[in-house]
């Protein structure tokens, strides 16, 4: 690891001795657990170890390129208990670093000399959250009772109920 600041709420990475040639490439190498306030605007219960490994480098005419892969075990909701559910990821990110930063539309911290990382490994994560994730411990639940049953998006819709039925003859 090499002058990567993880901590709080941000992911800092000097930029210094690269941007002067002094050395080659930026080794990226350390694990980040996101608080329950950084997680709060999603669906995500726990996501504590991604682990960030990569590199950044200048290509030939000195502009910086991210190559980076994130990993680690989100957990979620399930969608039928609400139990939670360990969903694991995989992330990898090629691409100059200022496209990959544009493309975010994010205002993230920028200093001259450093780059603030956290952005690109969030938004990234947040990409990979799927739709739903459905616990192997809810296979067995009864999805059906007295005068109830749980309709999934694969069953027809088309049955209507008979109480309703009767409006339709008043319009």
């Amino acid at each position: 690891m090499y002058n990567v600041y993880a901590g709080g709420d941000e992911m800092l990475i000097d930029l210094i001795k690269l941007k002067n040639n002094l050395i080659e490439e930026i080794n990226l190498d350390f694990k980040y657990s996101f608080t329950k306030e950084e997680l709060a605007t999603s669906e995500l219960i726990k996501l504590d170890d991604v682990l960030v490994q990569g590199s950044i480098t200048k290509d030939s005419i000195d502009e910086l390129v991210i190559s980076m892969t994130i990993s680690g075990v989100m957990v979620l909701p399930c969608a039928i208990t609400l139990d939670p559910v360990d969903y694991p990821f995989l992330v990898n990110i090629e691409g100059e670093l200022t496209q990959i930063m544009g493309e975010m539309n994010e205002k993230s911290r920028k200093i001259e000399n450093a780059i603030d990382i956290l952005p690109i490994v969030w938004e990234n994560i947040l990409m990979e959250i799927p739709m739903k994730v459905v616990s192997p411990n809810a296979e067995n639940i009864k999805l059906e009772g007295n005068g109830w049953k749980l309709i999934t998006e694969l069953e027809d819709h088309n049955e209507i109920n008979p109480e309703l039925a009767k409006l339709k003859d008043l319009l």
